[in-house]
């Protein structure tokens, strides 16, 4: 398998506004503790993207895992917008018909997106103000999201959904602004080869990594550094060394990253059996789910 020297990790937030502080990013390199970048700050979506075209042109050998989804459903529909003549049919397509509706958008928001008259039909985006082609239900899931479900290796929810504290749908569509900004400079798996050098992204889920470190299910969230280094521990990583409160964000990012650097050499992680090369093109997997 390639070997990686840093591992960094990526809590997103879809929320509106300049910064964010449901946004983290750490970075476990060499044998080393994981340690949060720029701790303290409260990043801007802007910010972040400087960051990663900065490690795309250093050609640093890292893998990132970034906690949003690269995608919707598309598989069990055959597209991701049935009914809409404008429906893309690959990642890098569907990334640029985000951002062509949102471009005026400040902040890498999405409002230009959610708000087009077809667009908006897959939705759920309040109690009361659903779609009419959002699936009955908890809404659509891609394959990656069936199978997590059925194996129980995660819980998992529909992009579709923009409403309840679980909703990851907005931290997905600002987050493909921001693929659509990299791709192709920083590749993304399994959408891309894995390269022999340089830096490589995958989607991740930091509930996985929260579970492999033995946290339990439905108390995914650390917020104690005492708690933070025991799951740390559990991975052989050095501790992180913090004392008393903690955000989960801070913690998320921390964890991930140590967990991505003790599995990111098990090649089973690398070829999942329910994925193929369709697949990869359009709907994307999450690193971890087997």
């Amino acid at each position: 398998m390639r070997r990686f020297s840093h591992f960094a990790a990526l809590d997103w937030s879809g929320a509106r506004g300049s910064r964010q502080r449901g946004i983290a990013l750490a970075v476990a390199s060499g044998t080393g503790a994981p340690e949060l970048v720029r701790p303290g700050h409260i990043w801007s979506r802007a910010e972040i993207l400087t960051w990663l075209e900065d490690v795309a042109a250093s050609r640093a050998d890292m893998l990132i895992g970034f906690d949003f989804s690269a995608a919707f459903a598309f598989t069990d529909r055959g597209a991701y917008f049935p009914e809409w003549d404008a429906s893309p049919n690959t990642l890098p397509a569907l990334w640029t018909l985000v951002e062509r509706l949102t471009a005026s958008d400040p902040h890498y928001e999405i409002g230009g997106f959610l708000t087009h008259p077809e667009a908006r039909r897959h939705f759920r985006h309040a109690q009361g103000d659903v779609g009419d082609l959002f699936a009955p239900g908890t809404g659509r899931l891609r394959v990656v999201e069936q199978h997590q479900r059925a194996t129980k290796q995660a819980a998992s929810v529909s992009n579709f959904n923009l409403i309840g504290a679980a909703q990851v749908g907005k931290a997905s569509l600002t987050g493909m602004r921001l693929l659509h900004r990299l791709h192709p400079r920083l590749p993304l798996w399994p959408l891309d080869p894995i390269p022999a050098t340089g830096p490589l992204l995958v989607e991740i889920y930091t509930g996985v990594a929260a579970r492999a470190a033995g946290v339990a299910v439905g108390r995914s969230k650390i917020r104690d550094g005492a708690l933070l280094d025991m799951a740390l521990a559990e991975f052989g990583s050095p501790l992180a060394g913090f004392r008393g409160p903690i955000s989960d964000h801070a913690s998320d990012a921390l964890l991930t990253a140590a967990w991505l650097r003790a599995l990111a050499s098990d090649a089973a992680l690398w070829s999942p059996s329910p994925l193929t090369d369709t697949l990869a093109r359009t709907e994307g997997w999450t690193f971890g789910i087997i």
